[in-house]
């Protein structure tokens, strides 16, 4: 069963974070996008590197990299492959999905890449901008109901820094 006052919690916490309410939505925004990669697998990797290279909070951009669960995988694959088809300008072919193992997920890859590839950026960026939009107000909203979260957070946004 869902412990819907756990989840709460979690989603307080993240909107509580003692940061830039930009850094954090940036955070979770590129790990929304890597969430949207075909590369299964190295989600987490890739979220954590990318987190350090781009300076960016941790926290949330491995939180963005869960996104794209595998309840959503399939849909989401094959909205990427049609997609990338259709900017290459081919018509995409009719995919039938026999087994759903890698050896399988990767001769889907190897004959068909090209369009998952470029379908699946431009979905995952399409994601990542609503992500940081959404995320950036529902920070600043939830933290002007609290006297000292907001004047934490028109500080930080004043300055354009996190406050040590």
């Amino acid at each position: 069963m869902i412990d819907k006052e756990k989840w709460k919690n979690r989603i307080r916490s993240l909107l509580t974070l003692d940061s830039h309410p930009g850094h954090i939505s940036m955070g979770f925004a590129v790990g929304v996008f890597i969430s949207f990669t075909p590369l299964f697998g190295l989600h987490s990797i890739m979220a954590i590197v990318a987190a350090f290279v781009l300076r960016i909070n941790k926290v949330t951009c491995l939180t963005g990299s869960w996104v794209n669960t595998p309840l959503t995988v399939v849909p989401v694959l094959m909205a990427s492959y049609q997609l990338g088809e259709a900017i290459l300008g081919h018509r995409p072919e009719k995919i039938i999905l026999k087994d759903l193992n890698w050896s399988y997920a990767l001769e889907l890859l190897e004959s068909h890449g090209a369009p998952i590839l470029i379908g699946s950026s431009v979905i995952g960026f399409v994601a990542a901008l609503l992500s940081y939009v959404v995320l950036y107000y529902l920070i600043v909203r939830f933290r002007r109901k609290d006297e000292t979260l907001n004047y934490l957070t028109e500080e930080m946004e004043e300055t354009g820094e996190d406050l040590e």
